[in-house]
């Protein structure tokens, strides 16, 4: 409740003057005060009246309030223009409330309306602060791919009520619901937000569309709450999930390798990533639907891993567009001439995207890997797929964008500035380091 209190109360401070760093320094403290806050690590701790938090919660709420820190970091350009920026700060801030709240409450109804609310800063971060005239669209693809299967989800949330008496997330393991239709409504939002192949279309289409930092939002904690939807829902539905759960894990395992081939196609930096995103997230809800504990556990790590790591990839495709005005690579070429040093930045967050030691994704990617082969061998072919053309697509934006011939028609350009280096090692040092604590994130089960 304090930390809420804490971020209710920044609000008028963005309306301030200069106030634009300030709110950055903030959140940092803000990040450090809620990183020491003692957590129960088996149970709900910290409960107030409709709130609580384990250690699923404790980590993604973790990294909602470091990337919405990163996000002001890389938003310089609004601060330079005074494009909005004050309600830029808000807008922040308000989706920061609104993932923070979607994390820690712990009654379904509560927990629908603010996964459903944080839509709405999302949308205007596409729609106001977007590149192109096509981000209206986008963001009507975002809205109603949502809004269409939240819905029903709706309708078995009070179906839940009606039948059981509760809503809080803690007593679903207690019951059973075995009805075909109640999984379905109940699962599918989360599906589309991760979002699953063949509701994906939304993902790459609001990425392309979206400034950097609510690219990075996207992908660092927007994707997250469908994986954080499963893993508490699906206690509830045990039964069902056993029998349907080989459905999801076909549609994302082949998906997920059709995506990936997909990737070798992009010419557009920002798409390509996008579309990685995607085929990792595929690997997460078979992970989550194998329905063992090291998909579950593999599942989370990777999540957290994706976050960061996806988020320091547009960071630094934002850094090449604030150069050189395309995210084309046919443009973005021979960059290792012109920002030699960003080119560390671009191997490390590449190597840690195709599940390199020491990252998270890598700790993530053996655990999911082990959880799929325990659940049927036959993905083995689709995993060794999935996992050799992860590496394929990294290695191809590497190359593509670092060597060759470098565009002759650039002729002014800045090196990155040290904002930038903090930005990206922000990303990567926890990425790195996380893997030391591993063990924390083996315990919440």
């Amino acid at each position: 409740m304090k930390f809420l209190m804490m971020m209710i109360f920044m609000m008028p401070l963005c309306f301030l003057k200069n106030m634009f760093w300030m709110v950055q320094l903030i959140l940092m403290v803000l990040m450090f005060m809620f990183m020491n806050f003692s957590i129960n690590i088996e149970n709900f701790s910290n409960l107030s009246y409709m709130m609580g938090c384990d250690m699923i919660s404790f980590g993604l709420i973790m990294l909602s309030i470091w990337i919405c820190m990163l996000m002001i970091m890389a938003s310089e350009n609004l601060n330079k223009n005074k494009f909005f920026k004050k309600f830029f700060l808000l807008n922040i801030i308000m989706l920061l409330i609104m993932l923070y709240l979607t994390f820690s409450v712990m009654n379904l109804f509560m927990f629908y309306i603010f996964f459903e609310g944080s839509l709405i800063p999302t949308l205007m971060l596409i729609m106001g602060w977007g590149y192109q005239p096509e981000r209206i669209q986008a963001g009507l693809y975002l809205l109603f791919y949502t809004l269409f299967v939240s819905l029903p989800m709706l309708m078995g949330i009070f179906f839940i009520f009606n039948m059981y008496n509760f809503m809080n997330m803690y007593f679903m393991k207690f019951f059973n619901g075995d009805f075909y239709l109640l999984y379905l409504t109940m699962i599918m939002v989360f599906l589309v937000k991760m979002p699953m192949y063949f509701v994906h279309l939304w993902l790459p289409k609001a990425h392309v569309e979206a400034p950097v930092s609510g690219s990075m939002i996207l992908a660092g904690i927007m994707l997250k709450l469908g994986g954080y939807g499963l893993l508490r829902i699906l206690i509830f539905f045990q039964k069902i999930s056993m029998k349907l759960s080989l459905i999801w894990i076909t549609i994302s395992l082949i998906g997920g390798v059709y995506i990936s081939l997909n990737c070798l196609c992009q010419v557009d930096m920002k798409s390509l990533i996008a579309y990685s995103s995607i085929s990792h997230m595929s690997l997460v809800i078979c992970g989550i639907m194998t329905m063992n504990y090291w998909g579950f556990f593999g599942s989370y790590i990777m999540m957290i891993g994706h976050g960061l790591c996806s988020s320091g990839m547009f960071c630094l495709v934002n850094i090449n567009y604030e150069r050189l005005h395309s995210r084309s690579l046919y443009i973005n070429k021979g960059l290792m001439n012109f920002m030699p040093s960003m080119s560390l930045w671009w191997f490390l967050l590449m190597s840690s995207n195709m599940a390199a030691p020491p990252s998270l994704n890598l700790m993530g990617e053996i655990s999911l890997i082990n959880s799929l082969i325990c659940y049927s061998w036959l993905s083995m072919i689709m995993l060794m797929m999935i996992s050799f053309f992860s590496a394929a697509y990294s290695l191809y934006l590497y190359s593509y964008s670092q060597h060759g011939n470098f565009n002759l028609g650039i002729y002014s350009f800045y090196l990155g500035v040290s904002r930038e280096y903090l930005m990206l090692f922000l990303h990567w040092f926890p990425l790195n380091i996380l893997v030391m604590k591993i063990d924390y994130l083996l315990i919440w089960f």
